[in-house]
């Protein structure tokens, strides 16, 4: 908890950008009949039925300091889709940073062996190089910057009904676009004294 709560309070490094990594599944659903349309002192009518269209996954990449944000809409979150968004943010996103600082959760497929699954040796060795893995504490994921934005995607873009990753990759992308322009940072407020002050059952030696 305190090696991520350091990472928040450091001072900005563009040679060593920090930024939160996370990602959610997506129920994919479809409507069965045509919704009606708004109308003066109506809102858009949906019908209860549904029918499901399978699931899907969106990466979230997030710099909390820069106010930027990248969504990437995938079919699975397997450890190769994994290394892909690692490989895309040393080559792509950060191809001039020294290090990237990853803050990300406890699943599985967030390793470095991840990369090895992925690519050649000397590819993953490659990336490898270039990032840093800070994990959150297990049940401690609310540490993720990125959890934030996942919240403000869902509320914002995905709290519809979308019938295909096309539609969503879509919007998802007219969502990215307008939330980048406007470039809300992130700012973190729970520092590591406060966590030694309100968490004191987690220290075996308060002080």
């Amino acid at each position: 908890m305190e090696d991520v709560l350091d990472l928040y309070a450091a001072p900005y490094d563009p040679d060593r950008p920090v930024v939160g990594f996370d990602e959610r599944p997506l129920q994919l659903v479809a409507e069965t009949r045509t919704p009606l349309p708004a109308r003066p002192g109506q809102a858009r009518r949906y019908d209860y039925e549904y029918e499901r269209k399978g699931v899907g996954n969106v990466f979230t990449t997030v710099e909390p300091r820069a106010g930027w944000r990248h969504v990437e809409v995938t079919q699975r979150r397997t450890a190769v889709d994994f290394a892909q968004q690692m490989r895309w943010l040393v080559d792509e996103a950060y191809p001039d940073a020294e290090v990237i600082r990853v803050v990300l959760d406890n699943l599985n497929t967030h390793d470095t062996a991840s990369l090895y699954a992925a690519f050649p040796a000397a590819e993953a060795r490659r990336i490898a190089r270039k990032v840093e893995f800070h994990r959150t504490p297990k049940h401690g994921s609310w540490l993720n910057v990125a959890e934030c934005e996942l919240a403000v995607l869902a509320t914002q873009c995905l709290d519809r009904r979308l019938p295909d990753l096309v539609t969503v990759a879509r919007e998802v992308a007219a969502w990215e676009d307008r939330r980048n322009q406007e470039r809300p940072t992130i700012k973190w407020h729970f520092t590591t004294a406060q966590a030694r002050r309100k968490l004191r059952h987690l220290y075996p030696h308060p002080e």
